[in-house]
């Protein structure tokens, strides 16, 4: 078979596994398509399908292909971070500036702390820091990687949850959005490289000027040519964040942050998501799998990984409880929205990625990472939905 029918059948795998198993078993109270197309990447991976057909695997997912594979991954991640960056609205989050601050800060804060006192722990044993990275960057990076939240797949959970548009489900979309421009800066002082500050320096004053053009021309432009544009400029962003030594992704947020969402229409942006969650992200999620190691670590992967979701968890829930308790909130209204925020997913597992394409990060640590992502976001419905329905229609209402 030539590398075109390969590719192909490669394609029809990373699409219809993962569909099927969603699909017949019915999965998505606990695993959302995402998720399960998330955990079809690691099942479809050199650790498992490699390890229990490895002829096989060796057939289907070969150097060239994964290759081609790769290439789609990149511009998959791209155009997802980009629109992440695009939904960011940071007009509300001032205009409740106290309140949001507050509660980002110690929902942000505490998983945090909580992270890194794990990331302590595990550092002290070999096979966890990467190659090219220093203690405190590995340190800082695990730590930062427990107190992600996925403000995407927040989104598509509270929409499933019927809050997306209630005003529980935009304080928590504040809340949200301000912890994700503060992951993004800490990731840019992870991977801040003293040999390539002039470029880097280089980067943010070109890009600060480039985008004041970018905004100018995009008011002025009609809604169907914003698209083309936006993507030219994303594709632009993400060639001058890699070369400045930050990485393309921390680009395509940046050519997303400084996009108005009313530009392109909150319906457009919304099946625009819903296209690439559905006809290129599996391809990431493979490209995540292939990345997955399980040698190193063996089943000291398991618990890290439980040790990882307990700071994660916990360090997410005792922050919210305690912005609760200054803000006059209810135990069940903090416990709602400390669920709804420790969801991980898609950005956290970008954010390993990073890590680990800069080797921060291990492949085993990047695998016990990517375990606390999945099991973090199938905690979040079933935990979530009968602290909603406790909570009735008086938190729906309020401001």
């Amino acid at each position: 078979m030539n590398l075109t029918e390969i590719y192909l059948i490669a394609l029809t795998i990373i699409f219809a596994l993962p569909w099927i198993v969603w699909r017949v078993l019915r999965t998505d109270y606990w695993a959302p398509l995402v998720v399960v197309q998330i955990v079809g990447g690691i099942l479809l991976g050199p650790g498992v399908l490699g390890a229990v057909f490895p002829d096989y695997y060796a057939f289907v997912f070969r150097p060239d292909v994964i290759i081609a594979l790769n290439g789609v991954a990149w511009w998959a991640v791209m155009l997802f971070v980009w629109i992440a960056g695009i939904e960011l609205d940071l007009s509300q989050a001032w205009k409740h500036r106290g309140e949001t601050g507050l509660t980002a800060g110690l929902a942000l804060g505490m998983p945090l702390l909580a992270g890194t006192a794990a990331a302590a722990v595990i550092l002290q044993f070999p096979g966890w820091r990467g190659a090219q990275g220093e203690y405190w960057q590995a340190l800082l990076g695990i730590g930062m990687a427990c107190a992600v939240t996925a403000l995407p797949i927040l989104v598509l959970l509270m929409e499933k949850l019927g809050i997306l548009r209630e005003a529980i489900g935009q304080r928590i979309l504040r809340y949200a959005s301000l912890d994700d421009i503060a992951i993004w800066g800490v990731l840019a002082l992870i991977l801040l490289d003293w040999e390539r500050i002039g470029r880097q320096a280089m980067f943010l004053v070109g890009f600060a000027l480039a985008a004041m053009a970018v905004r100018w021309l995009m008011a002025r432009l009609s809604e169907n040519d914003r698209w083309p544009v936006g993507l030219i400029w994303l594709a632009l962003c993400g060639l001058a964040g890699d070369w400045s030594g930050l990485h393309y992704m921390v680009g395509a947020f940046l050519a997303g942050v400084v996009l108005d969402a009313k530009w392109f229409g909150h319906d457009a942006m919304d099946r625009f998501r819903s296209v690439v969650l559905l006809t290129v992200m599996p391809v990431f999620f493979l490209s995540t799998g292939l990345r997955t190691q399980w040698e190193g670590g063996g089943l000291a992967v398991f618990g890290v990984a439980a040790l990882l979701l307990a700071a994660a968890v916990g360090g997410k829930l005792i922050g919210v409880h305690i912005a609760g308790r200054i803000l006059g909130w209810s135990r069940t209204e903090a416990s709602l929205i400390g669920w709804l925020l420790q969801t991980k997913a898609l950005i956290m597992i970008i954010f390993a990625n990073i890590l680990l394409d800069k080797q921060v990060i291990t492949p085993t640590t990047f695998t016990a990472l990517l375990l606390m992502a999945v099991g973090s976001t199938m905690l979040t419905t079933p935990l979530a939905t009968p602290l909603l329905k406790k909570l009735g229609d008086r938190v729906r209402a309020e401001a």
